[in-house]
Parts: structure tokens; C-alpha cells; sequence
């Protein structure tokens, strides 16, 4: 028997587009809880949801290690969790349900639990935790598993039915202390299986490191349930540490490095930088970072020293009226010095895009197209404006908000409030953004091979073959934008 039966509600199967592209990394805030109760002396075992194929798999789980707590503990490290899709809350309230039918007490821990507490305790929760999670999980679990009484109100950080109300606990003081965390429980889960999924569809295998909590900034449309204004960081050395464990026991041939935002705080990225080069510990990584951090302290050298390879920026908008209305902190200058700066440094850039956010009109679209082809990043990522509980963005239109309030999976798209255009005029801008993006970068991989036409290779071709495509069509996309453009 087993005391604590570890899973997470994120399955890739149940996003298509992400299945599509078939990039899986294990759940990293599960396996950071596995490795605190263990070291608490738990016996820990997981169901790790990314790679199965429904919510019934977790069942063999169940009757194999016959659990007294399940514990559905989302990654609050992977973006796609944050977004708070519907279908994978559906996923979390069946394998609630499943758990109860094994007699198991049920915890669940997620952005979207603690912004929805009265339904997760509806649908078979025992418990939510509410903010960062390892301590009460572990303060929970030892009440339960010796027995205590079903409501705990000593243990902060901890909402759950009482009386025929949800009753909250004080809220749970932050770690501050990161490097006192043991590296995540990598042996919990199957690692083999993602390094196949990566072999086959990628060719290399990338593993993924987590290296702050938090986000200090105040992008307006960000919601921050489980940390809050905050941001932690562990040391250089403890990083460096966790990847000479990886390349000793996994051997990645790459690294995400997972945070909202990596190497903010001063110094960090060249502290960390002369502790690769010396340990001799660079793995090949992409982060996130801001464009105003990137253009301080000579951080695009230290990056590419320690092993950068590609950096997603927000930037958002090419309009400085949108970014300045998001509270971004940011200005269209800065993306265009920081894309260029990354490029000559030989690190590959790519953008988040956002468009639909109040206020923006078809200039300020245009603004955004122009930018995509004055700096021509490598990739790019277009959302339309999601406003989630918490945030300023939400507070703003939640009295215009129709009866759908989430996303089923990250490509939905959905317009959730009444924005300047209709809703379809944003799923067809989707599809135009792409393809003059595409037309940019195949016009520039025409460009180089005009002249130097001997270094023809594969990325170039498809690049060649994409833009033909995107010609042909971008016509009838953009004559339907045209037609759905009418401001409300």
C-alpha cells in the first residue's frame, strides 16, 4: 500500500494542437512535490497524465499501490496549465471522482482550483491548495495519514467544505529559500517514454528545468494565483547542480528552462554563465525572457556563453498604445534592438503575439504585421486576449464576459468578451498573420539563396515551399478579413 498517489490533469491527448507537435515535458511541479514528501519520509508512487490517453488509465494506478490520498497536483511551471483549459478541469473532476470510488481522500492543487475552489470541491475534492503547495501538501498528508480530524484549520494554505461552506485557512507564507527544495523526482514518472516521443518526431531529446518562482512584473492580463508579485530564485550553483545530475542519469541533448522568466535578477545570468563554461556543464537550452532584460548587463553574451540557443519574448503588440495599455513596461524599440542584438549573437528569437486586447484597432494590427517583418524572428506564437481571474484585464471586462469563461484547450482562441471586431475576425487574422509571416521568411530564405545559392538545405526549402503556399491563399484569408472587419 502507498500513501500518497501522485497525478496531474494535463493530458497531452486532450490538446490537439499540442499533440500535434508533440513536444511533452514530464510534469515538473508534481515531480518537485513527489521529491519534498519523499524526503519527508512518504511513499510516494505517480500517475503521470502527459502521455495516456484518458482519465480512466489512472485506475491500474489505484489498484496496484491502493492509495489513502490522491493527489491531483498540477505543473504550475508549464504555461499550458496556467491557461486553465476546461477540458483538462474536466480531466481533474473525473479522476476525482475515480478516487473516491477506491475510498481515497482527494487533494487538488492548480491555477485553476484556486481560482475556482467551490467547484473542485463539488466534483470529489476533499481539499484545494491554495498558493505554493509543498508545504501544505506535506503538513496535509501527515494530518490525514495519522488520522486527524477531516477539516485541519491549523494548516494554512488549505480550503476545503465545511458546514455547507468553503472554509479558507490562512494564506501560506512563500518559500523563499529555493535551493533548500531537493531536484524533482525524476524517477516517478517514465522518462524513456518522453525521450521516445521526442526521438521520433524531433530527433533529440529536451528535458525540463525550472529556476525561479514567480514574476515580479505587472502585465495586466497575467494572472498570478499561486505566488502572486513575487520572484524567487535559486543560485547558479544550485542550477548548475541539477544539470550535471541530468547529463549524468538522462543525458539530455537539451534544456527548457521553464520560468516566466529567466536570469532577472542581478548578476544571475553571468554568475550562471561562468559556472557552465567552467563546470563544463552547458546543455543547449531556450528560455523566455523580457526584451528590456535582455538589452541590460551584457545578458545576450552571458546567455549564448552558457549554451542559449533560442529566446521566446512577449512581445506582444508592435503598437506602443497596446503595450502601454496592458501595463507591459516595455516599448516597441526595445523588441526591435533585442531581436537584432539576439541574431548577431547567434541566438534565435521568437514572439509572442497577442491581439485583441480592448482598444486595439486595425492600425494598431497593422503595427504588430509590421513588425513581424522588420525583425523576421524565427517563430512565433498568436493568441487572442484571455482574461483570466485575478488580473487587472479580467477585472476590466468580466461584466462583459458571455457564459464561456475558458479556453476547452490551448487552441480555442475564443474571444471571451465583445472585443473591437467580431470573434471570427480573429480566428481568420490568425491564419493572415501566419501566412505573411511565412511569406516574409520565405522571400528571406529566396534572398539568401540568390545569394549564396550552394547552401541550399532543407530548413530553406520548406521555407520555399511554404511561402508558394502562402501566396496562393493569403488572397482568400485576407478578402475575408476584409469583409469581417466591422467595429462594434
Amino acid at each position: 500500500m502507498t500513501d500518497i498517489l501522485l497525478t496531474h490533469s494535463y493530458f497531452l491527448r486532450f490538446d490537439p494542437k499540442q499533440h500535434k507537435i508533440m513536444m511533452p515535458y514530464p510534469p515538473l511541479g508534481t515531480l518537485y512535490a513527489g521529491a519534498y514528501l519523499k524526503q519527508r519520509g512518504y511513499d510516494v508512487a505517480m500517475f503521470d497524465a502527459m502521455l495516456a490517453g484518458s482519465e480512466e488509465e489512472i485506475r491500474p494506478y489505484l489498484e496496484k499501490h491502493r492509495p489513502r490520498l490522491v493527489v491531483i497536483y498540477d505543473d504550475g511551471f508549464n504555461y499550458l496549465t496556467k491557461m486553465c483549459l476546461s477540458r483538462m478541469r474536466e480531466a481533474a473532476f473525473r479522476m476525482s471522482g475515480i478516487a473516491k470510488e477506491y475510498g481515497c481522500s482527494v487533494v487538488v492543487f492548480s491555477s485553476d482550483a484556486t481560482d475556482h475552489v467551490a467547484k473542485f470541491l463539488e466534483h470529489s475534492a476533499d481539499y484545494v491548495i491554495v498558493g505554493e503547495a509543498e508545504e501544505t501538501l506535506a503538513e496535509l498528508a501527515g494530518h490525514l495519514l495519522r488520522g486527524g480530524p477531516p477539516e485541519p484549520p491549523e494548516i494554512n494554505g488549505l480550503a476545503f467544505a465545511g458546514d455547507g461552506q468553503v472554509v479558507r485557512t490562512p494564506k501560506r507564507a512563500l518559500l523563499r529559500d529555493l535551493d533548500a527544495l531537493p531536484f524533482p523526482a525524476w524517477e516517478l514518472t517514465d522518462v524513456d517514454r518522453y525521450r521516445d516521443a521526442w526521438m521520433k518526431r524531433h530527433g533529440y531529446f529536451s528535458m525540463n528545468v525550472v529556476t525561479t518562482r514567480g514574476c515580479p512584473f505587472h502585465c495586466n492580463w497575467c494572472a498570478k494565483p499561486l505566488y502572486g508579485q513575487i520572484y524567487h530564485s535559486r543560485s547558479p550553483e544550485n542550477v548548475v547542480a541539477e544539470l550535471q545530475a541530468l547529463r549524468q542519469r538522462y543525458r539530455p541533448d537539451h534544456v527548457w528552462f521553464a520560468d516566466d522568466i529567466f536570469g532577472l535578477k542581478p548578476g544571475w545570468t553571468a554568475r550562471f554563465s561562468e559556472l557552465v563554461v567552467r563546470e563544463n556543464a552547458a546543455i543547449p537550452f531556450r528560455c523566455l525572457s523580457r526584451v528590456d532584460l535582455l538589452l541590460q548587463e551584457d545578458n545576450i553574451r552571458h546567455l549564448r556563453n552558457a549554451g542559449c540557443q533560442y529566446i521566446w519574448v512577449g512581445a506582444e503588440s508592435g503598437s506602443q498604445k497596446i503595450l502601454d495599455a496592458m501595463d507591459k513596461g516595455t516599448t516597441v524599440d526595445e523588441i526591435y534592438r533585442a531581436a537584432d542584438l539576439l541574431r548577431k549573437n547567434g541566438i534565435k528569437v521568437a514572439f509572442f503575439l497577442q491581439f485583441g486586447y480592448p482598444g486595439e484597432r486595425r492600425e494598431d494590427i497593422e503595427k504588430t504585421i509590421r513588425m513581424l517583418k522588420d525583425c523576421l524572428p524565427d517563430d512565433i506564437g498568436i493568441s487572442v486576449s484571455y482574461p483570466l481571474p485575478g488580473t487587472k484585464f479580467y477585472e476590466n471586462v468580466k461584466g462583459r464576459l458571455g457564459q464561456k469563461t475558458n479556453w476547452v484547450d490551448s487552441h480555442d482562441l475564443a474571444l471571451l468578451f465583445p472585443g473591437e471586431y467580431p470573434e471570427e475576425f480573429y480566428r481568420v487574422l490568425y491564419r493572415v498573420v501566419h501566412r505573411k509571416y511565412r511569406i516574409y521568411r520565405g522571400l528571406h530564405a529566396l534572398s539568401e539563396l540568390a545569394r549564396v545559392p550552394y547552401r541550399v538545405d532543407g530548413a530553406k526549402l520548406r521555407r520555399l515551399a511554404s511561402l508558394v503556399l502562402s501566396l496562393a491563399v493569403l488572397p482568400y484569408y485576407s478578402l475575408r478579413l476584409k469583409r469581417l472587419e466591422v467595429v462594434r
